[in-house]
């Protein structure tokens, strides 16, 4: 089971849609269960270093199975190292990393960046539930 373009893009186009909802300029990236990049969206004036910060969360929810706002209380400090070291070092914690799941089956993560913390889970909170 995977994850098709098709519907990476409409996760971006839902998490972009929620950040303009919440008057905010964000960067969204999907990914497969690798958390290598699908779809990428920057919004016009959005900051540049969300553009980093949203596939390290992607990577990050990818990784674990779970949001990014969760992973650092349930899982050990050094397991995220050592998959962090893994993936090159590019995994991005905190808020704003959703998993993907079908069927019960883990198939790619959102993660968003430019917004608070709670914003950017919301976006991509939002993003996915606009598909799956």
């Amino acid at each position: 089971m995977t994850l098709k373009l098709s519907e990476a893009k409409r996760i971006a186009e839902g998490a972009v849609k929620k950040a303009e909802e919440l008057n905010i300029r964000i960067s969204v990236a999907v990914t497969d269960t690798g958390g290598r990049l699908i779809a990428f969206n920057k919004m016009d004036g959005g900051i540049w270093a969300a553009s980093y910060g949203c596939q390290g969360k992607a990577a990050a929810a990818s990784a674990f199975g779970m949001p990014t706002s969760e992973i650092v209380e349930k899982v050990d400090p050094i397991e995220i190292k050592e998959v962090d070291i893994a993936n090159g070092g590019h995994f991005a914690l905190g808020h704003g990393g959703v998993p993907i799941y079908r069927e019960g089956i883990l198939i790619g993560a959102c993660g968003v960046g430019g917004g608070s913390g709670g914003e950017d889970e919301a976006c991509a909170s939002a993003g996915v539930a606009s598909t799956i």
